[in-house]
């Protein structure tokens, strides 16, 4: 039989557990997440590679995000498939986006600056705000990329 010391202490037993629960949902903290480098390849060269990585990343480059040094992009949405919304009601989602800032330092060499914006939520009920960014978005393995496409290994 179940008497009533046995269901106060099986009610805190599921209190304890649903506020631990609440606590393992804790949001990372938001990070900036930028990188710098002096590349050996002329401007218009890098321009064409970061408009190559990115598209061929996943992100809309258009020519209204273009201007002569600087380069941004729209978000980027991390899931695309026709069940989104229950993906995203139970585990939430994040977007990204880009912005570059590419500077001629001479005729041979440029200096690119890569800034990655990361935003994530836990379920379509709550709003944006700012995560870590993942490896596969980080600016460094942007950066990386460029370079592989510039041939700069």
């Amino acid at each position: 039989m179940c008497g009533p010391d046995a269901l106060r202490q099986g009610m805190g037993i599921l209190a304890a557990a649903a506020l631990m629960i609440g606590c393992s949902t804790a949001r990372p903290a938001g990070t900036s997440d930028s990188v710098e480098a002096v590349l050996a390849a002329s401007h218009d060269r890098v321009i064409a590679a970061v408009i190559q990585v990115l598209t061929e990343g996943g992100y809309e480059v258009s020519e209204e995000d273009r201007q002569d040094q600087a380069l941004s992009t729209g978000y980027r949405q991390e899931i695309a498939s026709p069940w989104d919304w229950l993906v995203v009601h139970r585990f939430g989602t994040g977007r990204s986006r880009v912005d570059a800032t590419i500077l001629p330092e001479s005729e041979t060499t440029t200096r690119l600056i890569i800034d990655v914006a990361y935003e994530g939520k836990d379920s379509l009920f709550f709003s944006w705000s700012p995560y870590e960014t993942p490896l596969p978005q980080s600016a460094a393995n942007q950066l990386r990329l460029v370079r592989n496409a510039l041939g700069l290994l």
